[in-house]
């Protein structure tokens, strides 16, 4: 299964931001309306993270009093607990005293960051202590640089003398809990841990592309402010299920019976590469039937999420509709405009990620989907089967 859980460095001082974070934490600073941290976790509970274990030291007080606010502002339901420094502990520090909350593998992310890439290739790591997302720059003499190698990190360096071209840490890393482990109660992550790992073969790295903000210094808490929301305002890609994704054997509720459409990952993954959100509403009326419950309905969902994490892309999430008018179950037995040709499902989805819908996509293979599409001002196409990523690729490169 692919990693459920982050851990996010939200402890730092913030030093070269002066008196704007007297009182506050660096990731606690409203970017555009909200915290940073919030946008980070949406990005985050894009790729199936259901947990965030927030790494707390300096004004931890401050973090805390903000949880519900934040859990209420993301689109998806994330589980936010804190795990607080008793001391100055450093990087590495944080996340030994975070050790009992930690799961095996989970993604860490630094908390005054943002990179705007998919890091499946993180997420699904079994090889390996940790695998790092990694930047190529054409000025690193700001960073610390990375020799990277045939997927293999092989040693950080201290930042160049003068402006010269590198790959640079991202700052996100998929991570084995044995990391954790081998953290000192007081220890730097990026200076004591990371290169003993490296230097035992013990860490994988992809270059990832995409956008890049740090608010660690005034220019580029400024530029957040307008650059975070635009470049994080996604088109996205609404896809019907069954006859779409997966080949329609009727009810399908189990993986043994899930057959992937040919070249469905490809396109799942192809629009993640792209930049846009990728959704499912599906109508399931074999729940109201009885052919399979909803529990398990969510754990054939959560395997599917997992299969497109492993062919590098995701579903960022999903809306089903089990009812059905003349259910043979009572309590599904209802009018729901969640159902299909109703567009309750793509405009729950629209509010929830605040989509603009006229740069929205909808592909189905039924005229229902056609007409939830419509309904809800969201261009429809209709897929006459074969190959999805070949039938997607000119529709998403129309939306660029």
């Amino acid at each position: 299964m692919s990693i459920r859980q982050c851990a996010v460095l939200v402890g730092g001082l913030g030093t070269r931001l002066g008196a704007i974070v007297a009182d506050v934490p660096k990731p606690m600073l409203d970017v555009a309306g909200r915290p940073f941290l919030g946008w980070l976790l949406q990005e985050a509970s894009r790729f199936g993270i259901e947990e965030a274990v927030l790494l707390t030291g300096h004004l931890s007080e401050v973090v805390e009093a903000a949880l519900p606010a934040l859990a209420a502002s993301l689109p998806r339901p994330m589980r936010l607990v804190v795990s607080r420094e008793p001391v100055r502990a450093g990087t590495g520090g944080a996340l030994h005293h975070a050790l009992p909350l930690l799961d095996e593998r989970f993604l860490l992310m630094n908390g005054d960051s943002l990179f705007d890439c998919a890091p499946t290739a993180a997420l699904t790591e079994a090889g390996a202590l940790g695998h790092l997302m990694l930047r190529a720059v054409p000025d690193a003499s700001r960073y610390g640089v990375v020799d990277w190698s045939d997927g293999r990190v092989e040693a950080f360096r201290a930042r160049p003398d003068s402006a010269a071209p590198g790959v640079i840490n991202g700052g996100v890393y998929g991570l084995s809990r044995a990391v954790a482990e081998r953290a000192g109660a007081q220890s730097s992550l990026e200076q004591d841990v990371l290169p003993a790992l490296a230097a035992e073969g013990a860490l994988r790295g992809t270059v990832g592309e995409g956008w890049f903000i740090d608010i660690g210094i005034p220019a580029d808490l400024e530029r957040a402010q307008t650059e975070l929301p635009r470049q994080l305002a996604r088109p996205a890609l609404f896809l019907d299920r069954d006859g779409v994704l997966n080949v329609d054997h009727g009810w399908v509720g189990t993986r043994e019976r899930w057959e992937w459409v040919p070249g469905a990952l490809d396109a799942i993954a192809m629009a993640t590469r792209m930049g846009f959100h990728v959704f499912v509403v599906t109508n399931q009326s074999g729940v109201a039937r009885g052919h399979y419950t909803e529990a398990a309905l969510h754990g054939l969902h959560r395997w599917v999420l997992d299969q497109a994490l492993a062919a590098g892309g995701t579903i960022d999430d999903w809306r089903y509709c089990p009812d059905h008018p003349e259910a043979p179950l009572e309590a599904y037995r209802r009018v729901n405009d969640w159902r299909k040709p109703g567009p309750g499902m793509i405009l729950d989805l629209a509010r929830a990620w605040q989509l603009e819908p006229s740069r929205c996509l909808m592909v189905g293979d039924q005229p229902t989907d056609m007409q939830a599409a419509g309904a809800a001002g969201v261009r429809g196409h209709r897929f006459p089967g074969g190959n999805l990523a070949r039938f997607v690729r000119p529709l998403l490169e129309s939306m660029r």
